[in-house]
């Protein structure tokens, strides 16, 4: 007996389809939010981080953003 035909006895065809709009909704979210101009002087500043010497990361809590 194949994997294919426990896998098509098994009727999960549909949990691979639901599963790939959650990751498409997932990463489409994760992207917009990456890249909204409300964030281009944080991401600015974490890419000059490399470069800067001496330098004291601090986390922000919500209140500050």
């Amino acid at each position: 007996m194949k994997l294919s035909d426990i896998m098509s006895y098994a009727q999960l065809s549909s949990y691979t389809e639901i599963a790939l709009v959650i990751f498409l909704g997932v990463f489409i979210a994760v992207s917009i939010y990456t890249f909204l101009p409300s964030r281009r002087g944080e991401l600015d500043a974490a890419a000059r981080l490399p470069f800067e010497e001496d330098v004291v990361v601090t986390p922000r809590t919500r209140q500050e953003r």
